[in-house]
Parts: C-alpha cells; sequence; structure tokens
C-alpha cells in the first residue's frame, strides 16, 4: 500500500477521500495548518517538506474562492519534486477553461502547472457538489425572495461518489486528464431552488435574476456542465433526503 498525502483533507470532499484511502489500507496524511503530526501552510510552504517525506502519492484538494490557490499549488510542486513524489492528483472543475469567472480561471492555471509539473499526474474535473447547491439556496433563503440566476442550468453531483473516484485514482497510475464527473441531472436553478423548498419545508418565491457579465453568459450557455458525463447516480432530491429533508422511500 502507498503512502498517500492529502491536502484539504479535513474539508468536505478531502476528509471522505481520506477515509476512503485509509479503508483501503493506505498510510495517509492529511495536511493543515493546525495539524499536530502535519502541520502545513500552503500558502507559503512552511512544514511541506517534512510532511512530504517518503509521500508517494498527493491529492490536492485544497482550494479557496479568496485566490491564492497558484501559489499554493507552486509551493506543493515544488516540494513534491524535492521529495521524488511518483503521482499528484488534482481536482478541478467542469468549465474552468470556458467561464471567465476568477476563481475558475486560476483552478485552470493550476491545471496546467500540475501537467507542466514534470510529475506523473491525473486531473479529474467534476461538476458542482450538491452540498454547493444546498449551501446557496440555504444563503438565499435568509431573504423574503429565493433568487436564482435566470437561464441557468446546474447539474449537481454526490460529493460521495467524486470522493471513491478520487481515491480510485490515487491508488492507480498517473492518468493524466481522465473523463469528467457530472451529476445524473442538468436541471434548470428554478426548478433546483423549487426542491430545495420543498425538501426543506420553506415557503419563498422564487425569482429569476439575469445577471450580467461574461462570466454569467458562459454559465447560461452551459459551459459548466457535461451531458456526455452525466455519471453521477444520486440526484438532489437524494441528497436532501439524506440530511433528513425528504422522507426516505
Amino acid at each position: 500500500m502507498s503512502t498517500i498525502l492529502v491536502t484539504g483533507g479535513t474539508g468536505t470532499l478531502g476528509s471522505q477521500v481520506v477515509t476512503r484511502l485509509r479503508d483501503a489500507g493506505h498510510e495517509v496524511r492529511v495536511l493543515s495548518r493546525h495539524s499536530a503530526d502535519h502541520p502545513v501552510d500552503l500558502r507559503n510552504g512552511a512544514g511541506l517538506d517534512a510532511a512530504m517525506a517518503g509521500a508517494e502519492v498527493v491529492v490536492h484538494c485544497a482550494s479557496s474562492p479568496r485566490g491564492g490557490d497558484d501559489t499554493a499549488a507552486g509551493h506543493l510542486i515544488e516540494a513534491a519534486r524535492r521529495a521524488g513524489v511518483g503521482h499528484l492528483v488534482y481536482i478541478s472543475i467542469v468549465g474552468v477553461d470556458q467561464v471567465p469567472y476568477s476563481y475558475y480561471q486560476v483552478k485552470h492555471k493550476v491545471e496546467r502547472m500540475v501537467e507542466e509539473s514534470g510529475l506523473g499526474w491525473t486531473v479529474l474535473r467534476t461538476t458542482q457538489f450538491h452540498d454547493l447547491v444546498h449551501g446557496y439556496f440555504r444563503a438565499m433563503t435568509k431573504l423574503p425572495v429565493l433568487l436564482v440566476p435566470a437561464g441557468t442550468r446546474d447539474q449537481p453531483i454526490s460529493v460521495d461518489e467524486v470522493a471513491e473516484r478520487l481515491a480510485a485514482l490515487a491508488a492507480a497510475p498517473p492518468a493524466g486528464r481522465v473523463p469528467d464527473m457530472g451529476g445524473p441531472q442538468s436541471r434548470d436553478m428554478t426548478d433546483l431552488a423549487r426542491a430545495y423548498l420543498r425538501g426543506t419545508g420553506r415557503r419563498r418565491p422564487v425569482l429569476p435574476v439575469r445577471l450580467p457579465g461574461k462570466a454569467a453568459a458562459a454559465f447560461r450557455r452551459g459551459a459548466h456542465l457535461t451531458p456526455a458525463h452525466a455519471v453521477g447516480t444520486a440526484t438532489f432530491e437524494e441528497f436532501l433526503s439524506a440530511r433528513g429533508a425528504f422522507p426516505t422511500p
């Protein structure tokens, strides 16, 4: 079994990847600024060399919409080279090369950094997690009207299914850019919003709002969707049921 280092290993996706890798018998190191065993700050690279020593695979799940992903990736790649790591696995997002949204653009930059790193690499792009869609609607229901982007569809996927795939990729040889993973259904955001309201027993008018800008236009075109790779199986309603919203059939 391999020694695998996971960045973002306490997050929504990373924690589930860690669990699956450990269940498979791998030695897993979880990187965190507050870790007692492997304290690491990806923003400046502090602690990376010690944490990386002897690692064979790195799974890079850490990410921040506030920025700095490219800086963090640079430190991680340099440390992986020094340590002789054989495989770097990176989780990305469908549409990062098509949607001119700053967070996506940085994710795409990191993809290119991984590809040009000289390391063995694997990149998996997925659509948005159910958790992200749920979090957006939960935040919007603080208002008297639930606002959604007009003319926009989403294809949410289960984080469990992504974690399963990512753990399998980490245990396999480098594969380059692998096929995208999308959720089972591409649905209008208005439809998803109403499903959320039904599932949580809340009542709000749903108001589609046409957003300005090139990024919003790209989302309306569906640049973040992957209908040809609708490999996920869990629907948004099933996600809500698992959270105790809908009654389980």
